[in-house]
């Protein structure tokens, strides 16, 4: 088993900074991908960023120049600095293991799950 724990989220003024960080413990698997996704009231989740082992990005157009997805691997920890945030970033924020080393966007990719975070952005 692994297991996933985020912390970092709050509340925050539009044009401000959180960063989210995702602590893995357990059976982790280092060589796997890890995901950001998040999830707004009514609608699904949707894929924030990803990173795999060596540092390799992807990053959702919708966040692209905005937010940025690193990880510590001797830490076990991802991270998400997300900068000039808008109202529209509110949202439950998820962090996952992928089932593998590249990088998907689709959740079903991912084997384990966070139990997430609050983020939300004041106008």
């Amino acid at each position: 088993q692994v297991q996933l724990v985020e912390s970092g989220g709050g509340l925050v003024q539009a044009g401000g900074s959180l960063r989210l960080s995702c602590a893995a413990s357990g059976h982790t698997v280092s060589s796997r991908a890890m995901g950001w996704f998040r999830q707004a009231p009514g609608k699904e989740r949707e894929f924030v960023a990803a990173v795999t082992w060596t540092g390799g990005t992807s990053v959702a157009d919708s966040v692209k120049g905005r937010f940025t997805i690193s990880r510590d691997n001797a830490k076990n920890t991802v991270y998400l600095q997300m900068n000039k945030l808008k109202p529209e970033d509110t949202a439950v924020y998820y962090c996952a293991q992928g089932g593998g080393p590249s990088i998907a966007t689709m959740p079903s990719a991912y084997d384990y799950w966070g139990q997430g975070t609050q983020v939300t952005v004041s106008s």
